[in-house]
């Protein structure tokens, strides 16, 4: 299905605050914003959102992909209640390339930022590094987190920034393609975001490579379904998401997902994600 530009824009202007009372929410007024009950380090304002725990925001089809799970046509039909046009079924538009951004000659500023300001293992962010999973951009010096498929090609790539709270998905990323890292063990552990897998891997190090681990780049359940697809040897998947009331909701929409032989664990971080925790215990 395809939206034009005039669609797209009107799903982008739609007021949030609308949009969630439509959708049965709650909402606290917070000086000029308003606090969405159910995920209470949430704000939205008119038409832009921001998620205080994470310093991400945006506007409301990225809040509709995000905590609704939806695709990107998806969320502008929920938005808008129109359907796609402008495209016949026999002429679709070509999906984005991806390419990666540059790298840079060094990653001086993701090291750096990765351990000091996240307070990841050294050691744990260089065996990354060397593998090309993790990688400095050479335009704005960000850190870089790459997905692959099975034959090692990058399909996926989230960009965190180094120095503000920038984040976002490369164009053309494929979410079915996570940043992870596979051992040769049947239990994997789930992750809403690439540097909480790292940060539980520094707290729990123990036999870490025999392990799997999979960043789902937000809620959406692609990456998992794509790996349980691939792996059929997976017994046991532990949900590693957020504390907060979103991050169980999302787990109680991915375990129902999840085949009945595999057994589902719920791991719950005891501060807001597992990087407070790491930096709480550091």
């Amino acid at each position: 299905m395809q939206y034009t530009q005039a669609q797209i824009d009107r799903a982008n202007a739609v007021s949030l605050e609308d949009f969630l009372r439509t959708q049965g929410e709650t909402l606290i007024k917070s000086g000029r914003e308003y606090r969405w009950k159910e995920h209470d380090s949430l704000t939205v304002r008119g038409n832009k959102w921001f998620r205080h725990s994470q310093s991400k925001g945006g506007y409301p089809i990225d809040f509709v992909m995000e905590f609704y799970g939806k695709s990107f046509p998806e969320a502008v039909q929920l938005l808008t209640g129109e359907s796609g046009e402008g495209q016949s079924e026999a002429s679709t538009a070509p999906p984005t390339a991806f390419h990666l951004p540059l790298h840079n000659r060094t990653a001086d500023r993701a090291i750096q930022y990765l351990t000091e300001s996240r307070g990841l293992n050294k050691t744990l962010v260089e065996a990354f590094l060397l593998s090309g999973d993790i990688y400095e951009d050479a335009k704005r010096h960000n850190v870089v987190f790459v997905g692959r498929d099975r034959s090692g090609t990058p399909r996926y790539a989230h960009v965190r920034g180094t120095a503000d709270p920038f984040r976002q998905d490369i164009a053309g990323s494929d979410k079915s393609y996570p940043f992870r890292y596979e051992g040769n063990g049947n239990q994997l552990f789930v992750f809403e975001a690439p540097i909480d897998l790292l940060s539980f891997i520094c707290l729990y190090p123990q036999d870490w490579q025999t392990r799997n681990y999979l960043a789902l780049g937000g809620v959406s359940g692609k990456a998992l379904d794509r790996f349980l697809s691939e792996r059929k040897d997976t017994r046991k998947v532990f949900l590693c998401l957020d504390s907060d009331t979103a991050g169980s909701e999302v787990c109680t929409r991915l375990a129902q997902s999840i085949p009945g032989e595999i057994a589902v664990i719920r791991l719950v971080p005891a501060r807001k994600d597992w990087n407070d925790v790491l930096r709480q215990q550091g």
